[in-house]
This record gives structure tokens, sequence and C-alpha cells, in this order.
């Protein structure tokens, strides 16, 4: 080994100076017959130049050409402008990413996404009544929520004046009150399952009329707005991402589900004995109410 290397470096030298010997004869070479190469393409220039010179139409042609490929040129070099622009304001806005989300292509994209995030990490949670987004087994938070850590999830509680207000904004004939409230029933007993397992999974309900169906996980944030009168599936889903930004939106959207959260005028529901728990400013339990969907 140790002859092998040596023959190696005597030959390495050698090397090293005949690659620098060819550069400079190769460079001698193109600076010999530079000026024989222009004075050929000036003389065929010329040649050339005299043929089509007098051709007007020709000339007007290649002169519009000329005009349409400057017009396509600096348009497109605005347009790579203003999207880098607005690449720089999402960015700093923390947004990776917007999609309808329509389609089951799109759909279970989104789902892998989301579990890819979300897996054995806290999962926070705001929706309506949770049924096509955890409960369901297709849903794409429903494998997410499974083998979380710990889940905290908010949904409308369906006796409420803005569970009927939402209901009521819907115009599909098949969407009422009363399917509202077996879809928030079937969320529940899911949870109750996981709860059964030893499972970390608390629920809230809250009164108000749905304002964003939004799920963080780690350090992503996926959000949709409910629209009066549109199934939030088919309004456009947002992804922010948590960044060193301070005017990012992830912050702003993270302490929207906190102040929630923690809001006392939020009872939890208790997985166990079907009761709604309220506490006082304090956290400490001020009363039970029995609940049943």
């Amino acid at each position: 080994m140790f002859y092998k290397r040596h023959i190696q470096e005597i030959i390495k030298g050698p090397a090293h100076i005949l690659y620098h010997v060819a550069l400079i004869v190769l460079s001698a070479a193109i600076a010999l017959s530079l000026p024989k190469a222009v004075e050929f393409i000036a003389r065929k220039f010329l040649v050339y130049w005299t043929k089509v010179g007098n051709e007007k139409i020709f000339l007007v042609s290649v002169e519009i050409a000329f005009a349409v490929l400057l017009i396509v040129v600096f348009n497109y070099l605005g347009r790579i402008w203003k999207d880098r622009r607005l690449s720089r304001m999402a960015q700093s806005a923390g947004l990776v990413f917007v999609s309808s989300a329509r389609g089951f292509f799109a759909r279970r994209r989104h789902r892998l996404i989301k579990e890819d995030h979300g897996m054995a990490r806290d999962v926070m949670l705001i929706g309506s009544t949770g049924s096509r987004t955890f409960a369901d087994e297709h849903g794409e938070m429903h494998n997410v929520i499974k083998h979380c850590r710990q889940a905290k999830v908010m949904l409308l509680n369906p006796f409420s004046e803005g569970a009927s207000i939402r209901a009521k904004s819907i115009l599909d004939p098949d969407i009422t009150l009363e399917h509202f409230r077996e879809q928030i029933k079937k969320s529940i007993d899911f949870l109750k399952e996981l709860r059964a397992i030893q499972k970390n999974v608390r629920l809230k309900l809250y009164d108000e009329v749905p304002f964003l169906k939004m799920a963080i996980s780690g350090d992503y944030i996926w959000i949709r707005h409910y629209h009066a009168g549109i199934d939030v599936q088919g309004m456009p889903e947002f992804v922010f991402r948590h960044n060193k930004n301070i005017g990012s939106l992830y912050e702003t959207f993270y302490e929207y589900f906190l102040k929630g959260w923690n809001n006392p005028g939020i009872p939890e529901y208790d997985l166990e004995t079907d009761e709604l728990v309220y506490r006082d400013q304090s956290g400490n339990e001020d009363r039970r109410e029995k609940f049943s969907a």
C-alpha cells in the first residue's frame, strides 16, 4: 500500500504541471486565432447584410419579432420580481402552502402530510363537529389523534345557539341541526374510546358560531375559514410554519387557540362521566353539569 501511494505521489506532480501547460497552450491558441475568427465572422456578416439590407419586409418582420421578444422577456422578468416579492411576504408571515384540497388525491396528500408532522406529538384542534376531521377513519386527523402524545380538542356545543346558526346557514338540505348533533356525538364517542385506552385526550365545547377550523401539530398550523353557507371542506386550506420572525401569523393563530382553550367560559367535557366541567379564573373546578349528546 505504501509503494502504491508513493507511485501516485510521483505521478501527481508532473500531471499537475502538464495540466497547467495544456491550459496555457489552449489559451494561446485561442488568442492567436481570435483575429482570424473575427475577420471571418465580419466578412460573412457583410455578405449576408448586402443580401437582406434592401428587403424592407424582412427588416420590418425582424423588428416586430424583436419587439415582441423584448415584451415577453420584460413581462417575464416583471412576473419573477413580483413572485419573489410575494414569496418574501409569505415567508415573513409564515405561510408555506395554500391549497383548495379538492379531489381525492389532494385530500390524501394532505392527510399524509399531517400524519407525518403529527405522529407522536402534541395536537391541538378546533372545529365544528370533528366528524369528518378525525372521527371518520378516513379523516385527515384520524391517525394523528390516535397516535399523538396528547390532544386538546375544541368542538361546537351541539345544543348551543352557535350550532343552530351554523346548521341553518348551510343550504344543503341534508345538513340539519340534528345531523350536526349526530356528528358531534360520533366525535365524542371516538374520543371516549381513546380515553378508555389511557390516551391523553381532552375535549372542550364552545357555544359561538365556528370561525376557524384549525389543527396545530409541531411547527405547523393548518387553517380553514368557516364561511356562512359554504361547507368548510370547499374552502382553501392555509398552512403556516413556525419561524423566528416575530411577525409570523403562526404565533397569532397559536395564541388564538390558547385564548379559547384557557377561556373559563368554555367548559371541559369529562369523557368519563359525560359532564361539563366549569372552572374559575384560577383553573379550579367551579361546578359540573350533566351533558348528553
